[in-house]
């Protein structure tokens, strides 16, 4: 989940002028990266092994 504190570090890094679209695109950007942070944190990943039998599957 985002917190106020990420969004204002976001925009505080953001140029004096910027569209919405660029705001969005790098809100949910960091959204993704604290969800994977967290779910890694959390131990829910797969093995590389496990990634490469699901890559394999998608070109059969």
């Amino acid at each position: 989940m985002l917190t106020k504190s990420k969004l204002k570090e976001q925009i505080e890094n953001f140029p004096e002028e910027f569209s919405i679209d660029e705001l969005v695109e790098r809100l949910i950007l960091v959204e993704k990266i604290e969800r994977g942070n967290l779910q890694s944190e959390n131990g829910e990943t797969i093995s590389e092994s496990d990634l490469d039998n699901e890559i394999e599957k998608w070109f059969e």
